[in-house]
């Protein structure tokens, strides 16, 4: 499972690579998210929709795009209000109060019964999180993060987006902020969007290692992708509309990111314990 020490950390991406890079090795692979808030959606089967992020996962994993992937869309209407799909199809429109306490609970059923399903007919399921695992605000209304790995029993990668600065606190922040029981879900990290000689990072690694007992798995560099990233949907160079002509050049990006992602992470260690 992908998770972040924020939105924007390089979830969706590195999630969209480590499926085709997995796939490549041989493994049948799917990618799941249990709750995506988006309004940037792709319209398949019965008229039904789903997040661009886990098309694009799903392409990546060579797998079809079926609903299992993404069982609660939420789009957001505005007035903490949400348009809710269940396994891609229109549910009904709730508030925040409405979701939270009346049906959050079933939402969490759902996603375990979908991911589930995906186990069965998969050797690898790529999770990808939400936001941050440590809301501490939010935690007990958080279906997308260690509620998921902990059910599942699923290890964790957490990722960073060092561009932004902060990184090695916002990662030992996190580390301190989950109880025993997640935080021993957490692998190792990946520094994500890095610019520089990755040699000035390693004293840091070795700290990080001090505090938190846990490995970093690499760095990858800022890379200009044609692809969406998790909370950057905006800026999509991607036509929602899939063809023969885009789906090549997709999977054309996808490989190239998998060729930078596969370069600057230690893939065997991370499959080591899948």
């Amino acid at each position: 499972m992908i998770q972040g020490t924020s939105s924007g950390s390089g979830k969706t991406t590195l999630a969209i690579a480590l499926c085709r890079i997995f796939k490549n090795l041989g493994y049948r692979v799917a990618p799941f998210k249990s709750q995506n808030m988006s309004n940037f959606v792709y319209k398949y089967g019965d008229n039904c929709e789903m997040p661009i992020a886990q098309v694009l996962q799903a392409i990546a994993s060579k797998t079809k795009i079926i609903s299992d992937i993404n069982p609660i869309l939420l789009k957001p209407l505005g007035n903490y209000r949400s348009a809710v799909f269940v396994r891609g199809k229109f549910y009904k429109i709730m508030n925040t109060d409405e979701y939270y306490h009346k049906f959050l609970d079933i939402a969490f059923n759902i996603a375990i019964e979908c991911l589930d399903n995906l186990k069965r007919k998969n050797d690898l399921i790529i999770i990808e999180g939400a936001g941050s695992p440590v809301e501490i605000n939010m935690t007990k209304y958080d279906i997308a993060n260690m509620k998921i790995a902990e059910k599942s029993e699923t290890p964790v990668i957490l990722v960073t987006d060092i561009d932004r600065g902060g990184s090695f606190a916002s990662i030992v922040g996190t580390m301190q902020l989950l109880n025993i029981k997640h935080s021993s879900l957490i692998k190792g990290f990946i520094f994500n969007k890095f610019r520089g000689d990755n040699n000035i990072l390693y004293p840091g690694f070795q700290q990080l290692l001090k505090y938190t007992n846990k490995p970093t798995f690499g760095v990858i560099p800022k890379i200009n992708i044609k692809l969406p990233q998790e909370d950057s949907l905006d800026q999509i160079h991607v036509n929602s509309t899939y063809n023969i002509k885009n789906t090549k050049s997709i999977n054309t990006e996808i490989e190239n990111l998998c060729s930078v992602i596969e370069n600057n992470i230690k893939i065997h260690e991370i499959e080591e314990f899948l």
